[in-house]
């Protein structure tokens, strides 16, 4: 269920995850605030997730206003297809396309990866923790489904065992993302990161994309000075709060 002025979404996942009627916001400004509480109070909403551009005080500060508190802060970075070279990547791990019978194994490395992982779900004390965790194992589980034919879905593999994986995402037809990815505990260090950014890009690249973005928490200092030594640059950013209505 949607309102198509305001872009307030019914979130059936989160519904269905943590048992509470929850809606979404992606670009919330202070004068779409009051339609979108009034749409969720009409339609019973428990809780309301809203982003706002980190440029937009005045959105952020209308929020808090009216009881939003604020659970993360994301930033993007960007990288030029077009403009810098993508430079080649030697390592000693075998990087390849999931195959079918490995779904458990990369679900496996989903659970460990994640495992207490800090977003705004886990900044939200009434959220169940068990229950925070499986969101982002969730969403590898439906991206390993939802693969196709695309080789968007890869895996890290050392000596026979799959330590990390990545997935990859057109957005449109110039931009393309590494959005999901996660790198087993044990395995950490060994620059598997980068070497996914180097398959990434290529993959990208592949689509004919023009650029290629990373989203990470503000507070993720480590992801952001690879990201910077690989010649991203940061292009904006959000912030996401939560409001209860009760």
């Amino acid at each position: 269920m949607s309102s198509d002025a305001f872009k307030v979404l019914i979130s059936e996942i989160d519904q269905e995850r943590f048992g509470i009627k929850t809606a979404r916001v992606v670009d919330m400004t202070a004068d779409r605030l009051p339609s979108v509480l009034d749409f969720c109070v009409s339609h019973a909403v428990k809780l309301l997730i809203a982003r706002c551009s980190i440029s937009d005080l005045d959105a952020a500060q209308s929020m808090e206003k009216q009881g939003f508190l604020l659970m993360d802060t994301l930033v993007y970075y960007t990288f030029d297809l077009l403009r810098r070279p993508v430079s080649s990547s030697d390592d000693d791990v075998h990087f390849r396309p999931i195959r079918g019978g490995e779904e458990g194994a990369a679900e496996q490395v989903a659970i460990e990866s994640f495992r207490g992982y800090f977003g705004h779900y886990h900044a939200d004390p009434r959220l169940d923790r068990d229950k925070c965790d499986d969101v982002y194992v969730d969403w590898a589980r439906k991206a390993c489904v939802a693969k196709g034919s695309d080789e968007n879905f890869m895996v890290a593999e050392i000596q026979g065992r799959i330590v990390a994986f990545g997935v990859f995402r057109m957005n449109n037809p110039d931009e393309g993302e590494l959005f999901l990815g996660g790198i087993h505990p044990d395995f950490r260090g060994q620059g598997i990161y980068q070497s996914f950014l180097h398959r990434a890009m290529a993959w990208c690249l592949s689509k004919d994309a023009r650029r290629m973005v990373i989203s990470t928490q503000l507070n993720n200092i480590a992801v952001q000075k690879i990201l910077v030594k690989f010649g991203f640059e940061i292009t904006r950013g959000c912030y996401t709060f939560h409001k209860w209505f009760d």
